[in-house]
């Protein structure tokens, strides 16, 4: 198990805004970053990251917390994994203790997975780098391939011995089980046999973006017809082809710095560019492009250029990838090489300065690429022509945005030579096509930071108010409960007439303190049962620790609970919205103290409770009665109700009908 103290140093050391960086390309908003919900299919930024506090909020999905939370649910890490992952990160050296056999038992089927899968990642670039055979078939295939001792051990290539079981035998000898070998398909089984799946093959990992291995490619250096040149790892709970693109890990922080992500299709593809100089690069692996791969690029770049060899019949069946791009909303440009030429030779024969001058004069747009790839074939032929506008048109109609579709349209009626408003009529025709779907997509998305408006312009939105007040007070507990503050205390004192007076004095609380004994003098429960265990929570957080941290007081909390938290402290990033003062909620101004803000959101919430108890009393009143106490207790509740408003300094409106 890993230490308190690593987990409390970790804590202190992780930026959030720096971990989240690493997967979400961030904007400056402010005090805060905004970027694209990794958890849903936007296109509006909803997702948000405080420096200030420390946490994040996705405001499409709901989800928010910490820095851990984000890897948990980003990456399903779990929670130690979370914590190991950040010590990795900003070289924090782990304390451990050793685990019983019963917590071993306990790590999950996953975990054991991505366990066994690291194993044999290291085992493969060490057969590579020290054994014989590793050395004078693996290394040496990638030393003829170009590739440096440096770029070896960056992506940690390997090598799968000759043999039927070398790796099995060695896995099961150092304690990895094979059931476990066998559902990454590391090891096949049948029957009572097993047997490498990758023998004899050179071996390229396979990682997330966070850089967990999820699977491998091998490729095999024999001309034996009969095996496939290429051989990838089987779907499994933790590698799903279609969801990862090779070299994101490190890939990524060029991408978002650069803005741009260069695709090609084959693993020697991606290192040859990254040894190159050429970092923002990953492949496809081989494999159709598909939407999850597409936006695994999506959230940290919005500019995507398709690297293609010369090969005709090649880009013509990977050009229908440049749809699914273009209706995720990216930009799209071409770049293809010259015949017999492809990502990998042409960057092991040109320097880094010419190869970024090719890309740079080479990188068409996707309208130009089409039309040059295609217009030959076409020639004085109109019905194959025609078919080509048609797919011209059809790509544009997957964008969406107008503008940028009719900047399309422009140039295709310039590119072919025909009427603008024919192709403007035929886009038209397709996008009404696909209006009933994308209409309900788009407005999902929109969903998250729009204002419904009113169908009475004249009323404001009916608000639970007792639910806004109470959660203005865990706020006001997470964002100040620690402080200490000067408040007014009324007291009653007796002249020497004998006369009762009020007197005030000041007196110096801490903010929890004064929000308890308020609520506990007027017996007042929080009504909300999720705002009750939270208050219950964080009074007893503050009588037990001298110093609140909104870190590490998550770290403590249930899930349910520190949902909810984050929920409360990114709220005020949309308090904007809301006519809160219209609704007597009480929020803080710049120029309001803390003990203002505090005494009023108190009050306000005593004057809320104070007005239904006078709406049962009224309830009460029967014709038939004599109802002289009933109104007597009325007025005494009437009486306090004009002196929060004096104390308020603003006359209040009725929350009852």
């Amino acid at each position: 198990m890993i230490s308190k103290a690593t987990i409390d140093t970790v804590f202190e050391t992780a930026r959030v805004e720096e971990v989240i960086g690493d997967f979400v390309q961030l904007k400056r908003a402010g005090s805060n970053f905004k970027g694209l919900s990794p958890f849903s299919d936007e296109r509006s930024p909803s997702f948000m990251v405080s420096p200030v506090k420390q946490i994040w909020k996705d405001f499409s999905s709901g989800k928010g917390g910490n820095s851990v939370a984000f890897l948990m649910e980003h990456e399903h890490f779990t929670y130690p994994e979370a914590i190991r992952y950040l010590a990795k990160k900003y070289n924090i050296e782990i304390e451990e203790t050793e685990r019983s056999d019963e917590e071993k038992a306990e790590a999950n089927e996953k975990e054991s997975m991505y366990l066994v899968s690291e194993f044999a990642k290291r085992y493969f670039h060490d057969i590579l780098l020290n054994n014989e055979e590793g050395q004078a078939i693996g290394y040496s295939y990638f030393k003829e391939r170009g590739f440096t001792s440096e770029t070896i051990k960056k992506f940690e290539l390997g090598y799968s011995p000759e043999s039927w079981d070398a790796l099995t035998k060695e896995a099961l000898g150092k304690g990895y089980k094979l059931e476990y070998l066998d559902k990454t398909g590391l090891t096949i089984v049948k029957e009572d046999k097993q047997f490498d799946r990758f023998k004899g093959r050179v071996m390229f990992p396979i990682q997330s973006m966070s850089g967990r291995t999820l699977g491998f490619g091998g490729r095999i250096l024999t001309n034996d017809k009969k095996a496939a040149k290429y051989l990838n790892s089987p779907e499994s709970d933790i590698y799903h082809k279609s969801k990862v693109l090779y070299g994101i890990f490190h890939a990524k922080q060029a991408i978002a710095k650069q803005d741009v992500c260069y695709l090609v299709e084959g693993y020697t593809d991606v290192i040859q560019f990254h040894q190159a100089g050429i970092e923002n690069t990953v492949s496809s692996s081989g494999t159709a492009l598909t939407p999850d791969q597409i936006r695994l690029v999506n959230r940290l770049t919005k500019n995507i250029t398709v690297l293609f060899d010369g090969d005709a019949a090649g880009l013509r069946a990977s050009i229908r990838g440049i749809d699914l791009i273009l209706e995720e909303g990216m930009n799209v440009k071409v770049c293809t090489f010259p015949d017999g030429e492809d990502p990998d030779s042409f960057a092991r024969k040109n320097s880094h300065d010419d190869l970024v001058r090719y890309l740079d004069s080479n990188s068409k747009d996707f309208i130009q690429f089409k039309a040059s790839l295609l217009m030959d074939e076409a020639k004085n032929d109109p019905v194959k022509k025609a078919g080509l506008i048609r797919d011209m048109v059809t790509s544009i109609s997957k964008i969406p945005d107008r503008i940028q579709r009719e900047i399309y349209i422009q140039e295709t009626a310039r590119i072919m030579d025909i009427s603008e408003q024919v192709l403007v009529n035929t886009l038209a025709q397709l996008v009404q096509k696909d209006i009933t779907e994308s209409g309900k997509k788009i407005k999902q998305e929109q969903k998250a930071f729009e204002v419904v408006k009113n169908e009475n312009p004249s009323e404001s939105p009916r608000v639970d108010v007792l639910y806004e007040l109470e959660r203005k007070i865990i706020e006001i507990l997470l964002l100040y409960g620690h402080k200490d503050e000067e408040f007014e205390d009324i007291l009653l004192k007796t002249n020497e007439e004998g006369e009762i007076y009020e007197s005030s004095e000041k007196k110096e609380y801490k903010v929890f303190q004064r929000i308890y004994l308020s609520l506990q003098e007027d017996e007042v429960e929080l009504a909300n049962p999720l705002f009750r265990d939270i208050y219950n929570d964080l009074v007893n957080y503050f009588l037990q620790n001298d110093i609140f941290n909104i870190e590490h007081y998550l770290m403590h909390l249930a899930p349910e609970l520190s949902q909810e938290v984050t929920d409360i402290l990114m709220r005020e990033e949309r308090d904007l919205l809301h006519n809160w003062e219209g609704q007597n909620i009480i929020v803080k101004q710049k120029d309001q103290t803390i003990s203002q803000y505090v005494s009023e959101t108190i009050l306000t919430l005593r004057w809320f409770l104070v007005d239904k108890i006078i709406e049962e009393l009224k309830g009460s009143i029967s014709p038939d009665a004599d109802n002289s106490e009933t109104l007597s207790m009325a007025m005494d509740y009437y009486k306090l109700i004009n002196s929060f408003s004096s104390k308020l300094g603003r006359v209040m409106s009725r929350y009852s009908n």
